[in-house]
């Protein structure tokens, strides 16, 4: 067993725990720093840390988050009984595919986005 390999993986683990809370909280990270007793450069030290330990996990996966733009493919369907059109919307992350229509709430959407590439 690699005691420091366990211990880097404790800290990171505790780490994101905390910026898990903060951001639960609501509160700024100044105003979570003071409250916690942390300096602010050690807390964004270690949300660095958690970033790049972050992209080497997605580097090292079967599905990596291709660098740069990805394609959005929007299909243009003909409304039943009408001519006007509806949109829908397709989007692929990780190999799941989400299909909405353009009447789904953007906010519940870019919610979902973020739950399927934040790192876990």
């Amino acid at each position: 067993m690699d005691t420091r390999k366990v211990a880097a993986e404790y800290r990171l683990s505790h780490w994101a725990q905390l910026m898990r809370e903060r951001k639960e909280s609501g509160l700024s990270i100044k105003a979570y720093c003071e409250n916690a007793g942390l300096h602010q450069n050690v807390y964004y030290y270690w949300q660095r840390k958690l970033r790049e330990a972050a992209y080497e996990q997605i580097a090292q996966s079967e599905h990596p988050v291709p660098a740069g733009f990805a394609e959005v493919k929007l299909i243009e369907l003909p409304a039943q009984g009408s001519i006007a059109t509806a949109s829908q919307l397709q989007i692929e992350v990780h190999g799941i595919r989400i299909t909405t229509d353009n009447a789904y709430p953007v906010d519940r959407l870019a919610a979902l986005l973020q739950e399927l590439v934040r790192p876990c």
